[in-house]
């Protein structure tokens, strides 16, 4: 697992004191019992290529205050953020929350928790 610094650490830390999260397992749940869920997943063009959540949409944290409001203009919408494992995702839901989308949620454990715990992952290069 990757050794973050200290300062990187305490700057999640406080987004996520601002925001709301979810896990891994509660989002699988809600994805077996069909409901339409709205997975961005937040990681570099090249992570996202290799290997992704099913159905999640790609919107790298280096663009994503940028190109949200073109992609989800409903700021009350439900947006489940996902990243390798919860830090970027934190830190993404945090400032789309300070432009006003009152349901960001940051997925804690990210696509590292998702795949070890068995559930699907789409591999196929985009």
């Amino acid at each position: 697992m990757m050794q973050h610094s200290p300062e990187f650490l305490a700057i999640v830390e406080r987004s996520r004191a601002r925001i709301q999260e979810t896990d891994v397992h509660a989002v699988k749940a809600r994805v077996d019992n069909g409901e339409p869920l709205v997975i961005i997943d937040v990681r570099e063009d090249l992570e996202f290529a290799a290997k992704r959540i099913p159905g999640s949409v790609h919107l790298g944290k280096g663009v994503i205050e940028r190109d949200i409001e073109a992609h989800f203009p409903d700021k009350h919408q439900e947006l489940l953020l996902v990243c390798g494992g919860g830090f970027r995702s934190a830190l993404a839901a945090d400032a789309i929350q300070q432009m006003g989308y009152t349901r960001a949620i940051s997925v804690d454990g990210g696509l590292r928790l998702w795949a070890e715990a068995g559930y699907p992952v789409d591999v196929e290069a985009i």
